[in-house]
């Protein structure tokens, strides 16, 4: 009798056990990996990686995008640049193209959501121009959710606001090659031969004094510099002369090299003097757009849509020799001297590449401006592609920063 008993029981005891294994190895977990680790804090924490590539994609016409978060009156804007004051044509087209990713999504910038990110910290951009050009689009963004937004001028910044409900300040520290440099003329005639009008002087390791200053103020800071660096803007009768602790560098460096150096030098400065919680952006290059010419020899960009993908290595790849192939050029140096530093890519180039219909062009708002200076295909019209810039650019401070 007991043998028959055990016999029945035993097969129910087992299939028991059997399921006790299964259901204490599925929630053991749950109990076991619940450390503080795994909470959310309330900090801002940097980000490992991005979760996508918003560099690569596609623009897409899209005649339902939303309109511009500005116009003409804000009073952030560059004359030159409000290209809907000075009446320039197909804005509302140049304003319908939507740049699409081509792995993930790209958020248009919610200016409350940010600026409530973003409060009581500030952002900086230095570098030539072109930041500028960014600068003023973003500033006439964020003015959308703080109408009291102020013009600020201080620390060595050549123009900015300050957002009062958020306390953040956004400003541009116009230092065109980073570095140090002012002109010294030529003391004596050398020869009647001599065409040599005197010398831009450049202190690789030395900042310039509008950016020296500024290490501990901003929260997030965007880079650049490249425009500058070419012998249309320096030619041989005014060239950029190299130096290094006070003394002249010899051999003498020509220009691509001198811009090596700069950089190298400059990325050592951020990376040693910039606190390491700050958020650090090298913003590549913007590309020019002129046609049939240098801005200085009657080049134009009287397009109606963006380029097509296979005509960009036509107009960009430095092998081709064209106008616009510096670009290329000076991002290959740019990537290699911050590789291996915390300072992030803004590489805003490829999908910038496209965009051939949206320069001021002929539309700048001066009667004799382009008799004077010739077509502004190097600019960007406001509103317009950098707006898309801002897009990019706020999701990468989102995805740096995780919150709690």
């Amino acid at each position: 009798m007991p043998t028959k008993l055990y016999s029945s029981i035993f097969p129910s005891i087992f299939f028991l056990s059997l399921i006790f294994l299964f259901l204490y190895s599925t929630f053991l977990p749950l109990y076991t990996n619940n450390d503080s680790s795994s909470l959310p804090t309330n900090k801002f924490l940097p980000s490992s990686s991005p979760p996508c590539n918003l560099f690569k994609g596609h623009w897409v016409f899209n005649s339902t995008k939303g309109k511009p978060f500005y116009d003409d009156t804000c009073p952030f804007h560059r004359n030159a640049w409000n290209c809907l004051k000075n009446k320039r044509d197909n804005m509302g087209i140049i304003n319908s193209w939507k740049w699409v990713p081509k792995d993930c999504k790209l958020e248009r910038v919610d200016p409350w959501r940010f600026l409530g990110l973003m409060r009581n910290r500030n952002i900086g951009f230095v570098g030539d121009s072109l930041n500028e050009n960014f600068l003023v689009s973003f500033l006439c963004i964020l003015r959308v959710a703080d109408e009291g937004a102020k013009k600020w001028k201080k620390k060595g910044a050549w123009r900015g606001a300050y957002f009062p409900k958020y306390n953040v300040t956004v400003a541009y520290h116009r230092a065109v090659l980073l570095a140090k440099y002012k002109w010294n003329p030529k003391q004596s005639v050398v020869s009647d031969e001599d065409e040599l009008k005197g010398i831009y002087r450049v202190d690789v390791d030395i900042l310039a004094d509008e950016w020296s200053s500024i290490a501990d103020f901003y929260h997030v800071l965007v880079f650049n510099t490249g425009h500058w660096w070419g012998y249309d803007k320096f030619p041989k009768e005014t060239p950029l002369v190299f130096y290094r602790h006070g003394r002249p560098i010899s051999p003498p460096l020509g220009l691509l090299d001198g811009f090596k150096v700069v950089l190298e030098n400059m990325v050592h400065h951020i990376q040693k003097e910039v606190p390491k919680n700050t958020l650090k952006f090298w913003r590549l290059q913007s590309p020019r757009h002129f046609y049939g010419g240098d801005w200085n020899e009657n080049g134009s960009c009287l397009f109606d849509r963006p380029l097509e993908e296979e005509q960009l290595d036509l107009w960009f790849d430095p092998s081709n020799n064209g106008v616009n192939k510096e670009a290329r050029t000076l991002n290959h140096l740019i990537k290699e001297a911050v590789q291996g530093t915390d300072i992030q890519l803004l590489d805003l180039t490829y999908l910038s590449e496209f965009r051939a219909d949206a320069h001021p062009a002929i539309w700048l708002g001066k009667k004799d401006a382009v008799s004077i200076w010739g077509q502004d295909c190097m600019h960007w019209c406001l509103p317009g592609l950098p707006d898309t810039w801002v897009d990019v650019l706020v999701q990468l401070i989102h995805n740096s920063f995780e919150t709690g």
